[in-house]
């Protein structure tokens, strides 16, 4: 019911609205899909079902449970290019969504865009001091529509991404993997972090993708529930772009793999967390340079 992540059905960027007028999501779609954009919408917090009725388990890591925990956790599994907020729709509490979206890491980095009635200047101004990156009238919203989704939208550079990934693993890297698969999560944090900070290509985002991964299930080991957790939601802004492999890692796999860890983690709730299953903690696999 409160699914907006349909799945990646093409490679297509998404981008999330916030809106419920027919007329503008109407327009939007269209522009959105002549752009090779794919649509997402949520036109009412009720899509999400009564506030105390939302699964605890969706208590992900930033103290939160009900609609705002499940807000977090569909956006970051869709990861869209941008989202957009009609001020205008009473139906969703864009106030409380858009200071959440951009108070918490694995989602802050996301474009806000927002429009309104120019008459509501204090509005403007709310939607500003929450973090909306972007306010404007609806009439220049509407006018300047493809502008605006193609300045303001953060797509990845496929391509790019595609041609730096054939390069090698950098020394640091290595060291890092290898820790990694002795189960020194800390250790390979640090090996990665550094090999990300001198990387200057686009696939430098695959060591801090590992690097996260290896912080959750570093937390996992500690038995710290909310640290893990949150850390899952942070790698997945970083793992879902990766191609299947990249500098010979097994990206795929590992995106799997650590899904499947989070999907225990959150069965089991912070309660159980010391019955977690550490067979679930799997070796990244990757080949060795030559």
């Amino acid at each position: 019911m409160y699914n907006f992540n349909m799945g990646n059905e093409t490679e297509q960027p998404a981008l999330l609205g916030f809106v419920s007028d027919l007329m503008f999501s109407t327009r939007i779609e269209s522009t959105a899909r002549r752009l090779g954009f794919q649509m997402r919408w949520v036109e009412s917090a009720d899509e999400f079902g009564p506030d105390d009725e939302v699964p605890q388990r969706r208590q992900l890591g930033e103290h939160l449970v009900g609609r705002g925990a499940v807000l977090l956790d569909q956006i970051t599994r869709l990861h869209p290019a941008l989202i957009i907020f009609d001020l205008g729709n009473g139906q969703i509490p864009w106030r409380e969504w858009m200071a959440l979206i951009k108070s918490v890491p694995a989602t802050r980095r996301i474009p806000v865009l927002a429009f309104g009635s120019h008459v509501d200047v204090d509005t403007f101004k709310d939607a500003r001091a929450r973090g909306a990156d972007v306010v404007l009238a609806r009439s220049r919203f509407i006018s300047s529509l493809p502008d605006l989704l193609l300045k303001h939208a953060r797509v990845v550079d496929a391509a790019a991404l595609e041609a730096d990934c054939e390069g090698p693993l950098s020394p640091l890297a290595l060291e890092g993997l290898e820790a990694f698969n002795r189960g020194e999560y800390f250790e390979a944090h640090e090996y990665l972090e550094e090999a990300w900070n001198e990387d200057q290509s686009q696939a430098k985002e695959l060591y801090r993708a590992i690097l996260q991964v290896a912080v959750a299930y570093m937390q996992i080991e500690r038995q710290n529930y909310n640290g893990a957790a949150k850390m899952f939601l942070r790698v997945r802004q970083w793992i879902d772009p990766m191609p299947d492999n990249c500098r010979g890692i097994d990206i795929g796999r590992l995106r799997d793999e650590a899904r499947q860890v989070h999907e225990a983690l959150l069965r089991l709730g912070p309660e159980r967390i010391a019955e977690f299953d550490r067979s679930l903690l799997r070796p990244v696999h990757f080949q060795r340079p030559q």
